[in-house]
């Protein structure tokens, strides 16, 4: 492998407990057929094949390696085993402490849906371009509402095949995502990154002594098992957990983002889902037996059973095995919340 490809980087961390039933510990979000026959996951790989990419490195905690090892479809995968979950930065961290110095690593979470695949791979070169110049750089989402669930990255001066990022901004009201969207100037942040590996280390070192440290010594200290790198468990359970937002890419100077319209969503809850997914003339869909008579904006899911919708609107009813979870539109964000689901 040359320092000319795009290493994919394939977060696989998360529960996804927005999308019980259908997503539960066992088979989380990533690797449950939502959109099609194909899993977020098996997308996820797909996406960043051909000839300009590396095999892919995956990055995921121990009870999950079964199902990526039977997803990967026979592709050859480079697969680090989280000892346990520490957020993404020490994540990506160890995948960089994996690669060369002047390997470029795309970042991509495994549960995500993008629509123009074509788009995401130019935006990647793009990324890649910036990256080999030592820039960090975030994919900055196009947005088409003003959504208050994402980050908003605000674009500076204009660089290379991108922007230079003047501001990350958390979460906003509805107010300020309003303004967001007129003024022109944010983008969301999707959570999708491009880094030189010796580039990503060197800042962590930077901005997070600690967490470099921890990481260089897990790295060290683990073992090989045959597709499978061991990070050493202990060394690994020291590090304080953080995300590559707050730990690098707010402190940095050397942040870019590249613009991309891509058709992606992050399926972060029921409503995304339907949201991303082909409806009729009164905006309902369903997966699975059901009749919906006088309703509009609905979203039904089941594994067998029939369900029947009548004079509702706005709302997501999903069964999956013997639970049934019935929610508004609107209370979607919540439904992680819920504190009796079996196997949640």
């Amino acid at each position: 492998m040359t320092g000319s490809l795009i290493h994919p980087v394939i977060l696989c961390g998360g529960s996804g407990t927005r999308l019980w039933p259908r997503s539960r510990k066992a088979r989380p979000k990533p690797f449950i057929p939502l959109i099609g026959d194909r899993t977020l996951f098996q997308a996820a790989i797909e996406r960043c094949s051909g000839s300009e990419f590396a095999d892919p490195i995956v990055v995921a905690g121990a009870s999950h390696v079964d199902l990526i090892e039977a997803q990967s479809a026979g592709r050859p995968i480079r697969l680090i085993v989280e000892p346990c979950a520490r957020n993404t930065a020490p994540a990506i961290a160890l995948a960089a402490a994996r690669l060369q110095p002047d390997d470029v690593m795309l970042v991509c979470p495994s549960d995500h849906y993008i629509a123009d695949v074509a788009a995401f791979r130019d935006a990647a070169r793009a990324a890649a371009a910036l990256a080999h110049e030592n820039w960090l750089v975030s994919f900055g989402i196009t947005p088409d509402r003003p959504e208050t669930g994402y980050g908003y990255i605000k674009r500076g001066k204009t660089v290379s095949g991108g922007y230079a990022v003047e501001r990350f901004v958390e979460k906003p009201d509805r107010e300020r995502a309003l303004a967001f969207l007129e003024s022109g100037d944010y983008s969301w942040n999707g959570g999708i990154f491009a880094f030189r590996a010796g580039q990503l280390l060197e800042e962590i070192a930077t901005h997070r002594l600690a967490m470099s440290e921890a990481v260089a010594k897990a790295t060290e200290c683990g073992s090989q098992d045959g597709q499978r790198f061991l990070p050493d468990a202990e060394c690994f359970a020291a590090i304080e957990g953080e995300s590559i937002d707050y730990a690098v890419m707010e402190n940095t100077s050397r942040a870019a983002m590249v613009p991309v319209a891509m058709g992606w969503s992050d399926i972060g809850n029921w409503a995304a889902l339907q949201d991303a997914l082909p409806s009729d003339e009164e905006a309902n869909h369903n997966v699975g037996p059901a009749e919906i008579v006088g309703s509009r904006n609905v979203l039904t899911v089941s594994d067998g059973p029939r369900i029947s919708v009548v004079g509702l609107e706005d709302v997501c009813i999903i069964v999956d095995g013997d639970e049934v979870l019935v929610t508004s539109r609107a209370g979607a964000q919540q439904v992680g919340k819920l504190g009796g689901p079996s196997d949640q």
